[in-house]
């Protein structure tokens, strides 16, 4: 069967995340999305997404597909529901559609002509920039269950102090001496080839993925994913970093959430709670105001390619968008537009020609190319978030 992931609803309410990557290749737990779909499906998947992102992320159309919400994340019952479907069925739950098997091209569903199957369990959702971090606990949770079922972990090595060492995974390669684990708060995932250097202090849950790296002395907190091929330093609580960024140093990163190849300068801090313990507003791009969390604590949402300086400082509930350079001293204001090159004194265009030059010397020292695809995703984004800087 040919399985599609399409964004849904969802995709504005997602930004800055999804202005570089659909919806279904957002990590929450230890896996992206689509990650989850396709070991959950035993299948490849392609995806229904913007334009401008199709040509890194394209869509492989047969004549007949099974289409699946990006937003909902698979579980056993929800999977079995999905491989289960025949042509014009759809799952939906409430108001929302998970999935549906259509023979038609995508411009012709007609869900009235549809049988309509009613899913009624629970399944983790991921609709808003916050929920990335908010539910980063019980995905994970799920993740490690899903990759370790009837696999057998590495040793833990003598030196480790760990405790609840059943509810700890390591893969091949991750190298870890002089380090306390303690698993009783939630499972602990160690990738393969990762490191965690000594003296660092981890409470589950917590996932570090392949090639990460735990700095010396580190303090973490649950829920917290360190995506691949990613470091973090300092103390970091409940944060999910996607891939390829870099909090390599001391100062606290709390209830937030890093996309790719964002780099924070030595003492950056950001605050995750106010002081009036009032609930956090953030930034929408759906409203082009700040909108209700529903949360306490709230803390730094970082696009793509996004920079900070030394001793940087975020309020609480900051939204950085794609390719921004924030430094000097003093707060930021808590919504920076893409390509924003300042801080706290003001702003200006970080202009493409100057912000390619540091995605391609930052890409390449990992050995990753900077391509023509990257660049012209990354120009529509200039063009599309323009209306929000003051050129």
């Amino acid at each position: 069967m040919n399985y599609i992931l399409f964004d849904g609803t969802v995709r504005n309410a997602l930004l800055p995340f999804t202005f570089t990557r659909p919806v279904a290749d957002i990590r929450v737990g230890i896996l992206t999305i689509r990650e989850k779909w396709e070991k959950y499906l035993g299948s490849t998947t392609t995806t229904l997404t913007e334009e401008y992102l199709s040509e890194k992320f394209p869509m492989v159309e047969m004549e007949e597909n099974v289409m699946i919400n990006a937003s909902f994340l698979p579980n056993d019952v929800l999977a079995e529901m999905v491989n289960s479907l025949e042509p014009k069925q759809a799952i939906f739950k409430g108001e929302e559609v998970i999935a549906f098997f259509t023979q038609d091209t995508q411009e012709e569903v007609d869900f009235d002509a549809y049988e309509i199957i009613e899913y009624s369990d629970d399944c983790l959702t991921i609709a808003k920039p916050w929920d990335i971090f908010a539910k980063n606990d019980a995905a994970l949770r799920e993740d490690f269950e899903l990759i370790t079922e009837d696999r057998k972990s590495a040793p833990i090595p003598q030196s480790v102090n760990v405790i609840a060492a059943e509810n700890i995974f390591i893969e091949e390669g991750a190298k870890l001496e002089f380090v306390t684990l303690n698993a009783s708060t939630g499972p602990i995932y160690i990738g393969k080839n990762s490191e965690i250097m000594e003296g660092s202090v981890i409470r589950g849950p917590f996932a570090l993925c392949e090639g990460a790296q735990v700095k010396l002395a580190t303090k973490v907190y649950g829920a917290t994913t360190v995506g691949p091929f990613s470091r973090i330093g300092g103390e970091v609580s409940n944060s999910v970093l996607f891939a390829y960024s870099n909090k390599g140093h001391d100062g606290f990163l709390g209830n937030s959430v890093l996309g790719e190849w964002c780099n924070l300068g030595a003492d950056t801090n950001n605050s995750n709670l106010k002081n009036n313990y009032e609930e956090v507003k953030l930034w929408s791009y759906e409203t082009e105001g700040f909108a209700k969390t529903g949360l306490q604590f709230c803390g730094l949402m970082m696009g793509d390619h996004s920079k900070c300086g030394i001793n940087t400082m975020f309020n609480t509930g900051t939204v950085v968008g794609v390719s921004s350079n924030i430094f000097g001293s003093g707060f930021p204001r808590n919504f920076v537009p893409s390509f924003s090159w300042g801080g706290a004194s003001g702003f200006t265009t970080y202009i493409t020609k100057k912000a390619f030059e540091t995605a391609r010397i930052v890409m390449s020292r990992r050995n990753v190319e900077f391509d023509e695809k990257e660049a012209r995703i990354l120009e529509h984004v200039f063009e599309e978030t323009k209306k929000w800087r003051k050129e």
